[in-house]
């Protein structure tokens, strides 16, 4: 048997973390579309115990990690097998992808909380299926030096699209690539329109189902300057050779280009499923359940370039790109404060733009020295942008 073979027919054993939100609870669903593929090994949520709860029992998970460390004592904790092995914190959190039994760690963590356990996944040499793209925006510096092609694979629909068209193809040989964008529910808003949103419209994406932190950032285009920053770091291209153009169809999840002008596009159905499965069953590709895209109903394919202006919070995040260093650490801080501030209604959604470029300006970029220094730099960036928040 050859080592792929041996590779593909032993059963993996899965961690995940952030399994009650959105990627969590949709990588469930691919298991359960696909049993015995792989084996559930340890689970992990921030409050949710109850799901968190269900969840363990169903797929036998052996450990689980609840980030609150205040339910220590909650009577829900009851609801555990007693086989269960339960941890509380960040801490225990990062521990479960130091399992001497885990294969594969798909990080669906929320915000810069993923990024110690995306550093910590490849340095114990396990695979990432990295659907937390705030490891890369924060982090970039430090967790590329510990991958490579097979041991980091991309969750996110744009990412994996990317990644999937280069397979194959020459690295040196790629012109540029093509993230596409939806355009969010505010394209063609003007800014005056922009100033009176609400959160109810922010939070209803018109072709992606997602969870409220990244279904704000699209609205706001930050999602996508978060992209850029991440798609810098995993497939090693400067910012001049990333185009962001606006595909409100979101059929293309995105196109490379190769130096012969030939361009590569992956085309499919906007469910996040698909590359959830690909990044659980690569190199091999499972049956999906889903209903495939039916192209005889696809009455057209439009693009067009994004509006800087009108959405400035993608052009602070190519700002903050380009600057490097901790420059992304301090715009992914502000802007998680800011879009909290507006889920809970403490400011308008145009302040998330402001509050972000107010924290950028009071920061100094250094180059980037290590997980403390980040984690450091994203406490002042909070501090600083609740301040601002308390006054939008």
């Amino acid at each position: 048997m050859s080592a792929t073979q041996e590779h593909n027919d032993k059963k993996r054993h899965l961690v995940l973390l952030g399994s009650t939100g959105s990627i969590g609870r949709q990588t469930l669903e691919v298991l359960r579309a696909h049993p015995g593929s792989l084996q559930v090994l340890a689970l992990a949520a921030h409050r949710n115990v109850d799901l968190l709860a269900a969840q363990a029992q169903e797929f036998k998970a052996r450990y689980v990690a609840i980030g609150d460390e205040q339910l220590k004592d909650s009577p829900a904790l009851n609801q555990f097998p007693d086989s269960v092995s339960i941890g509380f914190g960040a801490a225990a959190i990062e521990r479960l992808a130091t399992l001497e039994e885990a294969d594969i760690v798909l990080n669906a963590l929320v915000g810069a909380a993923g990024l110690r356990a995306s550093y910590t996944t490849l340095k114990q040499g396990r695979t990432l299926a990295l659907a937390n793209k705030e490891s890369l925006v924060v982090g970039g510096d430090l967790i590329m030096p510990l991958a490579n092609h097979d041991t980091l694979l991309p969750v996110d629909s744009e990412h994996s699209a990317i990644y999937q068209c280069l397979l194959g193809e020459q690295e040196s040989e790629v012109s540029r690539i093509w993230l596409t964008a939806s355009g969010g529910p505010f394209r063609g808003l003007t800014r005056e329109q922009l100033a009176l949103v609400s959160r109810e419209q922010a939070l209803a994406h018109p072709t992606w189902l997602m969870g409220p932190k990244i279904t704000i950032d699209s609205a706001s285009l930050m999602n996508k300057g978060l992209e850029a920053i991440e798609a810098h770091h995993l497939f090693n291209l400067d910012y001049d050779r990333i185009r962001i153009v606006v595909h409100p169809q979101s059929c293309i999840h995105s196109m490379v280009e190769y130096l012969d002008g030939s361009v590569k596009a992956h085309l499919g159905v906007t469910d996040m499923r698909i590359p959830i499965q690909f990044a659980l069953s690569y190199p091999r590709r499972w049956q999906t359940p889903l209903q495939p895209l039916d192209f005889t109903k696809v009455s057209q394919l439009t693009f067009e370039e994004p509006d800087l202006e009108r959405f400035g919070a993608l052009r602070l995040a190519l700002e903050a790109g380009r600057a490097g260093g901790t420059a992304p650490a301090v715009l992914n801080a502000a802007n998680e404060v800011a879009v909290q501030a507006f889920l809970v209604n403490n400011c308008g959604f145009l302040a998330i733009e402001r509050i972000v470029a107010g924290v950028l300006e009071q920061h100094s970029v250094e180059a980037v020295s290590g997980l403390e220094q980040l984690e450091a730099v994203d406490a002042w960036a909070r501090q600083q942008a609740l301040k601002l928040v308390s006054t939008a």
